[in-house]
């Protein structure tokens, strides 16, 4: 057979049949474009976090109390800083600061602003700041979602915070986060860390945590040990630990859709290859004319596969346009709540377009394969009998 009669015969059908393919390919979007938007937005959200995680310290060492954790001092400074590996070492205060009224909280981070040892994310994010002015009057950098909340209580241009005294500590809100930190500053407040030690009743000598670095990852659990040899009262927290828990949460969160979207595709195929083994008596009759003229039933099958493909290429591509354009133009409404819930305040985040194509070339054989066979199956079933019967 030539190639052109052949797919000019090809596209014939499939402009003839468009009202069956129709339905298939609309229910094939819809199926793909949902899991396509959750790999997209996990993705997305993981690479924006794992990228924000890489920039900070690779540990932070926390003084334990009866199991919780309590003020840190500040002269665990100097010791850990002789250690032998170890660089980069600095005091931070980080803590939640409870808005009383509506329950809603703050994440309150102390950082000195002159200190080049602070995290490499903390540093971008208060890049620009004219620190002659900040240090005028008591100042802080607030995420989008504070200033929104803020000015939502009639807050515009300060804060007063309530310290454990009972006395008010008027700050005043020198600048907001950009945009595209939501996802990790959304609720977060820069406070140089002296003003951030008067906000909690921490004492001259006193912080949350202590943060470092070390450049060799080989030393990395020696390190751990001989923080728990030099103090016992100790919790150190590598970043390692706070990766996989990301992406443990985000994996979860992606792989319930993927057994959802496994279960609707099994019963989409149990339903397509009901819908074709009960081949219409003139789809039964253009089987049986064909074989009639001298096609083969290779012929035929190879007829089916393209058509059918055909059928797959478009769906696939359409339903991954549908779902890019949804996450990534449209910022997943209603879909990123799932994966955001729970969030303290409410928070627009900025999907960085990031997209798996690994990934999608599985999800394409996962639902092309069972889509072929629950085609071809009845089409080689009647290709088989013989073209008379398969013309009554």
């Amino acid at each position: 057979m030539h190639t052109n009669p052949f797919l000019y015969f090809v596209t014939l059908l499939l402009f003839k049949q468009k009202s069956k393919h129709i339905g298939a390919v609309l229910i094939s979007v819809m199926i793909i474009a949902l899991l396509s938007s959750v790999l997209f937005l996990s993705a997305s959200l993981q690479t924006t976090l794992l990228n924000s995680v890489q920039a900070e310290s690779d540990f932070s060492v926390t003084r334990m109390q009866a199991g919780e954790p309590t003020t840190t001092p500040l002269a665990w400074v100097d010791a850990v800083s002789q250690m032998s590996g170890v660089q980069d070492v600095a005091p931070r205060i980080y803590g939640r600061y409870f808005f009383s009224p509506r329950q809603e909280s703050f994440l309150v981070v102390g950082v000195d602003f002159f200190d080049t040892q602070s995290s490499v994310m903390l540093q971008k994010l208060i890049e620009g700041i004219d620190l002659k002015a900040f240090f005028a009057t008591p100042s802080m950098v607030v995420g989008e979602g504070v200033k929104a909340f803020l000015e939502d209580h009639y807050y515009n241009d300060s804060f007063s915070f309530k310290t454990p005294k009972g006395t008010f500590k008027r700050v005043k809100i020198a600048q907001t986060l950009p945009s595209t930190t939501n996802l990790i500053a959304n609720d977060m407040v820069i406070l140089p860390l002296e003003l951030a030690r008067e906000i909690f009743g921490l004492g001259e000598e006193e912080v949350t945590d202590i943060t470092f670095n070390v450049p060799n990852d080989a030393e990395w659990d020696t390190i751990i040990s001989k923080l728990h040899l030099l103090f016992y009262d100790v919790r150190v927290v590598e970043k390692r630990e706070v990766i996989k828990s990301y992406e443990r949460l985000y994996n979860y969160k992606g792989g319930l859709f993927l057994v959802l979207y496994l279960i609707t595709l099994a019963t989409f195929m149990l339903i397509l290859y009901q819908r074709y083994a009960m081949v219409y008596s003139t789809e039964r009759r253009e089987i049986g004319i064909l074989r009639a003229v001298g096609w083969s039933i290779q012929d035929i099958l190879k007829l089916k596969f393209y058509e059918t493909l055909s059928v797959v290429v478009v769906s696939f591509i359409l339903g991954v346009v549908v779902a890019y354009g949804y996450v990534f133009v449209l910022d997943a409404p209603l879909l990123i709540e799932i994966f955001l819930g729970g969030a303290n305040l409410p928070n627009h985040v900025v999907l960085v377009p990031t997209i798996e194509f690994g990934l999608l070339g599985s999800i394409f054989l996962l639902y092309a394969i069972p889509f072929l066979g629950a085609v071809l199956i009845p089409a080689w079933q009647i290709a088989v009998t013989p073209p008379k019967e398969a013309m009554l």
